[in-house]
């Protein structure tokens, strides 16, 4: 059964994003990347609105979001939720390294946090060996072990071409004891420079990955609890050959709730 099959007999539209508008939908997408371990402006993020498309991008001259403890690492990502405990201490959303502490508390903010359901993304991706694209999902984590990640779609450059590519897709546990990792990369014969549709069908038994209507992997476990939408472009240190800017365009993000 292809993807437009199941979301018409199980699921109904809930959020629909096609960035027509010259603002950012602020009541779906706050426009930052994780600001709880750095701060909101040192982790803001770059992007525009424009033809129909936003465009996520890393700039030659854009700083590392968190240089002490993510390296020269940039990004420029929208997410759909945030929390934190207070300045100084360790509580808060994919705690990403074993010494980060909360720099800039965050209060709770729950835009788009399902559980259940499904996603799709219509995006392209203008990236390279030193650059990657995504869309994930997290646990909001008010509880600790709510952590695990569902990664829709990953698209390193260095795994891409015009004949194909192999996209990363799957669950990591983190912090949840419930959940075993089971990550793939799954070479398709796409060119991530066009649009294609990236989507997931997340029920409680397991997560489907569909990629242009059609599954092509299968997780058989899931998170049971909140999860909320991360969306971005990431560079990873120096790009040699001075290739900037790294886009991520995105032509529509919908999310469907079950209709149970």
């Amino acid at each position: 059964m292809d993807l437009d099959d199941v979301l018409a007999r199980d699921h109904v539209l809930d959020v629909e994003q096609t960035f027509d508008t010259d603002e950012l939908d602020r009541e779906v997408w706050l426009p930052y990347h994780l600001p709880q371990w750095s701060s909101s402006a040192a982790a803001a993020a770059r992007y525009r609105l424009r033809d129909g498309h936003l465009e996520l991008r890393v700039d030659a001259d854009q700083p590392p979001w968190c240089p002490e403890f993510d390296g020269d690492t940039r990004v420029s990502s929208l997410q759909t939720g945030v929390f934190s405990g207070p300045v100084g201490s360790r509580i808060g959303q994919h705690r990403f390294h074993p010494d980060a502490v909360v720099r800039e508390e965050q209060p709770p903010r729950r835009l788009l946090t399902p559980t259940f359901g499904a996603v799709e993304l219509r995006a392209r991706a203008e990236v390279d060996a030193t650059s990657m694209a995504a869309l994930w999902m997290i646990g909001f984590e008010d509880q600790p072990d709510r952590s695990a990640e569902i990664c829709v779609c990953e698209i390193f450059g260095r795994n891409a071409g015009p004949e194909g590519a192999r996209i990363g897709m799957g669950v990591h546990p983190f912090g949840d004891p419930t959940l075993a990792d089971d990550f793939a990369e799954v070479s398709l014969p796409i060119d991530v420079t066009e649009f294609h549709e990236y989507a997931a069908v997340w029920g409680p038994d397991g997560v489907t990955f569909h990629v242009d209507g059609v599954a092509v992997r299968t997780v058989t476990q899931a998170p049971q609890y909140p999860m909320q939408f991360m969306l971005g472009v990431y560079q990873f240190g120096d790009d040699p050959h001075g290739r900037f800017p790294k886009r991520f365009v995105v032509d529509a993000f919908r999310t469907y709730r079950r209709r149970d």
